[in-house]
């Protein structure tokens, strides 16, 4: 799942008549949003039909799969790092346990470390998902500032996903699953709201837990995420069918 696609798409299927407006006097349309970790509920803020202000959406269930972890990561010894899932697995390490700052650092060398933990914990640890082995794999590694615990101020962090590239945002099934991490080990409690800043391009989500789910074999949370997004251009694809 990608959290700011849900955001953005939820916004252009309102704005492009993918879906229909709400009657009106109706502040809000609900767009549901098919991923493959499940059904996504977006919320487009809008007035005459059209999105105004912010999107917000409810998660599938999120989970902490795997805290305090000791993994052997090349060049950096025995590192502890946390595993959680929403809508996609990462693995969460403070930056600051790999010798860097994830507010001032190199994007490379922060890149290369994530980088390091992604491969480590593929190696040393065996992911799974209580529902779906297609989703039982690590996306990426998500560096943070180490600030967890619950805090007006936002808590930083970068993902390095897929083939080491970087999010521009905070990363939205990142950030849920961060949620959950925080909820698992009481740093936040249930409507707690945090927000979160991404360290590439100070772009901020925030996001609560807003209840807890029965719907897996183990306990997970809900989590509620909320951001701005825009419509920067429209690209028309077409295709020719080619009968062979």
């Amino acid at each position: 799942m990608c959290g700011h696609g849900v955001l953005a798409l939820g916004r252009f299927a309102l704005d492009f008549g993918l879906v229909p407006a709400p009657p009106a006097g109706v502040r809000e349309a609900r767009v549901n949003i098919h991923c493959p970790c499940g059904l996504v509920a977006a919320f487009v803020q809008c007035e005459g039909g059209r999105s105004r202000g912010p999107v917000r959406f409810h998660s599938v269930p999120a989970f902490a799969l795997a805290t305090d972890l000791l993994v052997d990561v090349p060049g950096h010894g025995k590192v502890v790092v946390d595993i959680a899932y929403g809508g996609a697995f990462y693995a969460f390490v403070s930056a600051e346990k790999l010798g860097l700052d994830v507010c001032s650092a190199k994007t490379r060398d922060l890149v290369d470390a994530a980088t390091a933990v992604t491969g480590a914990v593929k190696a040393q640890f065996n992911i799974h998902h209580p529902e779906s082995a297609d989703l039982a794999f690590l996306y990426g590694t998500i560096l943070t500032d180490g600030r967890d615990a619950h805090s007006e101020e936002p808590t930083t962090n970068i993902c390095v996903f897929a083939d080491a590239q970087v999010d521009r945002s905070p990363t939205g099934s990142g950030v849920t699953a961060r949620i959950a991490l925080q909820y698992h080990k009481g740093l936040l409690e249930l409507n707690q709201t945090r927000a979160f800043k991404s360290s590439a391009t100070g772009s901020v989500f925030t996001g609560k837990a807003v209840r807890v789910s029965d719907t897996l074999s183990f306990s997970s949370v809900n989590v509620l995420l909320l951001s701005l997004s825009s419509v920067l251009g429209k690209f028309l694809h077409s295709a020719l069918r080619r009968d062979f």
